[in-house]
């Protein structure tokens, strides 16, 4: 009989807490991501959930070679993959103005460009530029209703874009509109919400088409919403989370179909009850921001098991979780009798991006083995720039 999917065969010699990454799994999702994009030239693939330079690899071969990242250090890591143009996705503040400049001088052939919402870092990414005798792209970041960055679409956005079109040493890139807000678990409803958020911003290019500035494009959408951005001609799709996946995302978007490709192998460490358990599974090594779950740990010994009780093909341990602290996960179960100190768990992270830059490394599974360890390369927030 086949062994379930996520099953290593070595585990006993793996230390826990582990990160587990399945690249044959995480390969199948981004030909996944590609046949709903209709194109690989459409992506713009968000380095922040895997931050691994071997993923970016697998990027490259499928002819992705746009990324969107969050760090200097993720804009390097792609830089050094390979990649053709890359977009930070973080309005360049202090010294990371300078640090950008760096990048783009140490990697030519690569196209940098960075989001803003304000006239001051426009102006500054503008003159750093020009001193170093280089050009720089900068997208106009609109708010969509996230209220987290951006400037409203209106008035003051195509002022400010005006601005940004007119600064020397700066190539206007377009428009950036992430809606990480819309969830809706229905996809009519998720749809007609993510239509409603992407009219004013189709409403500002038009606008701004129309009074003779340059908009060569628009990158819009996260994992939640590519899906329905990909209708629309002339938008660039970035999701993120779709490379690897997660139980979150599992089972609040049911209409995506994507494979776990990371997982986190945890070990019971103690038993204070009879239907009590504690597992070494700390706030610094699953991601602890939201509330419970915050993993769905795998029934141990089960393969068959209804529908209902499954997330990703793996049977889902029944546990009330009771307490969660830097390196102890704790949690009640009608299954802990059959559960032993020292017994092995595997996870699925419930929010797998800030998970991975938990973890310094990840063990990597091909076939049921481990055949190799990878180092998370854009964990740091530094790598030589």
């Amino acid at each position: 009989m086949t062994p379930p999917w996520w099953t290593i065969p070595e585990i006993a010699g793996i230390p826990s807490p582990a990160l587990i990454i399945y690249p044959d799994r995480a390969e199948e999702n981004l030909r996944r991501m590609i046949a709903i994009a209709g194109d690989a030239a459409r992506l713009r693939p968000h380095m922040k959930t895997h931050k691994l330079a071997p993923l970016v690899d697998a990027h490259v071969g499928l002819g992705i070679r746009r990324f969107k990242c969050a760090t200097i250090a993720e804009a390097e890591m792609v830089a050094r993959a390979g990649a053709a143009d890359v977009l930070l996705a973080y309005q360049p503040v202090g010294p990371n103005v300078r640090r950008l400049v760096e990048l783009a001088l140490a990697f030519q052939d690569v196209r940098f460009s960075a989001i803003v919402d304000d006239e001051s870092p426009a102006v500054h990414v503008s003159e750093a530029a020009l001193e170093a005798g280089i050009s720089l792209g900068l997208w106009l970041d609109l708010d969509v209703g996230m209220h987290r960055t951006g400037v409203l679409p209106g008035a003051e956005a195509e002022r400010l874009y005006r601005r940004i079109v007119e600064l020397p040493a700066i190539a206007p890139r377009g428009l950036h509109a992430y809606d990480g807000h819309l969830r809706d678990r229905d996809l009519a409803a998720r749809t007609a919400q993510v239509d409603a958020a992407f009219e004013p911003v189709a409403a500002l290019r038009r606008d701004l088409l129309r009074n003779a500035l340059p908009v060569p494009a628009v990158v819009a959408g996260g994992t939640p919403t590519f899906a329905v951005h990909a209708r629309r001609q002339g938008v660039d799709l970035s999701p993120g989370t779709s490379v690897l996946w997660d139980g979150g995302y599992a089972t609040q978007l049911p209409d995506l179909d994507f494979l776990s490709a990371a997982l986190i192998v945890t070990r019971v460490v103690s038993k204070p009850g009879d239907h009590r358990v504690c597992v070494d599974l700390g706030h610094k090594a699953i991601a602890a921001e939201g509330p419970h779950p915050r993993v769905l740990l795998i029934q141990p010994d089960t393969v068959d098991a209804s529908p209902r009780d499954t997330v990703l093909g793996a049977p889902i341990l029944d546990a009330t979780f009771v307490g969660h602290s830097e390196e102890h996960l704790v949690f009640e179960s009608a299954a802990a009798p059959s559960l032993n100190v020292g017994d092995v768990l595997y996870g699925i992270p419930w929010h797998v991006c800030p998970t991975v830059a938990l973890h310094s490394e990840a063990v990597v599974v091909r076939d049921h083995h481990a055949v190799d360890c990878w180092r998370i390369t854009a964990r740091d927030r530094r790598l030589t720039i």
